[in-house]
């Protein structure tokens, strides 16, 4: 049976931002859930994209945890603890998100564990605040799930604004001042885009055309005609790699001939497959370390990890960023010994400062969730590969 759907009411941010302190402050002095543990076993709730547009979003980063779960529960798990990775699929649609975490939430889940989305993760929030269930290592760089500060949601990668800043600050630097933005319709894009307005603010320069397109859609023309029209120099693109590519193949069919930036959100994998050769020299911001070759520690422990899951685990960003949250998360655990509760788990992870896990450093702090701000830029080859 699906599980039930749930009509999404959209709120407006200031509204959302006063709802979030509100939940924030009600239940600050609730004691966190108890944690019933008839085995030795600790049980994790994904809900993400597995099937649909979005659908490589979801797989990779939930094949990268795996192969970092699996290789931990075969050296005989964490205190004697096997980790137990439950997914399920919501589409990348906010109704089945939240309809998701309802349900991880009944069957009391320990923690949730790398959602993957922007709408997706807000229209989770609410309940995770609630609950003040673990939320660690989200997809998304979104300003709303990191602030206001919530003691039971840590990140692992940059935020959109990192990402957007270096972007403009690239773009800036080789004297293009004309940048437009086509972004996804929702929370995720408008994310982006305040990111990139953000940026170009202390320039003195706003985005010369706006461009939007509906998420899980491919309906781009309007937004190629929006935003060609203006004659942009560059191009930020702040959506999922189905309806990027489809632009940037519209677009150049429409005679454009700029530069085209994405974020890491994109999928670079996904984006280069969809491409082919009509991906070279696409611009995509990164988050996590170079996942193709040895040239960092953890760059060859994944692509080791990965060699030996076999299957059809293969190296790319998102699977990177799926090892990388999979190998903190374990880190907090350790720290949080045999028998460790929720508010052990938070407070063990918040001991995790200055960790260099080879080549990639992490961070927290007792009112700092978000482990790292790395960002770097990397391109697409014609090759359908990807470089620095």
């Amino acid at each position: 049976m699906m599980p039930a759907r749930f009509a999404l009411i959209e709120t407006p941010p200031m509204k959302r931002r006063t709802l979030i302190q509100n939940l924030l402050t009600g239940s600050a002095a609730l004691a966190l859930p108890a944690f019933a543990q008839s085995e030795r076993r600790i049980v994790l709730g994904q809900s993400a994209a597995f099937t649909g547009p979005a659908a490589q979003l979801g797989i990779q980063m939930n094949r990268g945890a795996r192969v970092y779960f699996d290789a931990v529960n075969a050296s005989g798990g964490v205190n004697g603890h096997t980790i137990e990775l439950r997914s399920l699929d919501d589409g990348y649609e906010p109704d089945r998100c939240k309809a998701n975490t309802e349900k991880f939430i009944k069957d009391n889940v320990f923690a949730l564990f790398g959602y993957v989305g922007t709408p997706t993760c807000l229209a989770a929030l609410p309940l995770v605040l609630e609950s003040r269930i673990p939320f660690f290592g989200p997809f998304t760089g979104a300003e709303s799930l990191r602030d206001p500060f919530a003691k039971n949601i840590f990140h692992i990668r940059a935020s959109y604004y990192d990402e957007t800043a270096l972007i403009v600050k690239q773009l800036t630097s080789l004297s293009m001042k004309k940048i437009a933005v086509f972004y996804q319709n929702d929370a995720y894009g408008k994310a982006g885009l305040d990111g990139v307005t953000r940026a170009l603010k202390p320039l003195n320069l706003t985005p010369a055309a706006l461009g939007t397109v509906e998420r899980n859609s491919v309906d781009v023309a309007k937004a190629v005609r929006d935003i060609t029209a203006a004659q942009p120099e560059a191009i930020v693109q702040i959506g999922a790699y189905k309806a990027c590519a489809a632009f940037i193949r519209e677009a150049r069919k429409a005679g454009y001939g700029g530069q085209f930036y994405n974020v890491s959100f994109v999928g670079t994998q996904a984006l280069a497959d969809e491409l082919g050769k009509e991906g070279h020299g696409i611009v995509i911001s990164q988050v996590m370390p170079f996942p193709f070759s040895t040239t960092t520690p953890i760059s060859r422990e994944y692509l080791d990890a990965v060699a030996k899951a076999g299957g059809d685990a293969k190296p790319n960003y998102s699977s990177m960023e799926g090892y990388v949250a999979a190998k903190v998360f374990v880190e907090g655990l350790k720290r949080a010994g045999r028998n460790p509760s929720r508010e052990q788990l938070i407070s063990s992870l918040e001991s995790v400062q200055n960790n260099n896990l080879g080549g990639f450093h992490v961070n927290f702090g007792s009112r700092d969730h978000v482990a790292s701000h790395f960002v770097e830029v990397s391109m697409l080859t014609e090759d359908g590969k990807v470089r620095r």
